[in-house]
């Protein structure tokens, strides 16, 4: 996902759930079905996207990522929240819930 395709898709009036990974970090694979469930319950009141750290350095140093898994929620481009380390459904749900 390049810049330009970033900004689009957090510019969105729709939350947007961002997941930034890496493929070697085993803490991230382990956010891949939580957010799936999450996916699932939400349906289209949100939407969730994956951000490879390592293919894309440009998109994690601009928004300053220093440890993944790292979880931030947008909302017409505004970063309204983030969270360090893996986090349960209950406790995405409930951030996402204020927000929608």
């Amino acid at each position: 996902m390049n810049k330009g395709r970033f900004q689009s898709v957090i510019n969105s009036d729709k939350p947007v759930l961002v997941d930034f990974y890496a493929d070697w970090c085993m803490p991230c694979k382990q956010m891949t079905p939580i957010l799936k469930e999450l996916k699932d319950d939400l349906k289209d009141a949100v939407k969730i996207i994956k951000v490879n750290v390592d293919k894309n350095p440009f998109i994690a140093t601009h928004y300053n990522i220093r440890s993944i898994p790292t979880i931030m929620l947008f909302k017409n481009g505004t970063q309204l929240w983030t969270g360090l380390g893996v986090k349960s459904k209950p406790e995405l749900k409930q951030v996402l819930n204020s927000y929608l």
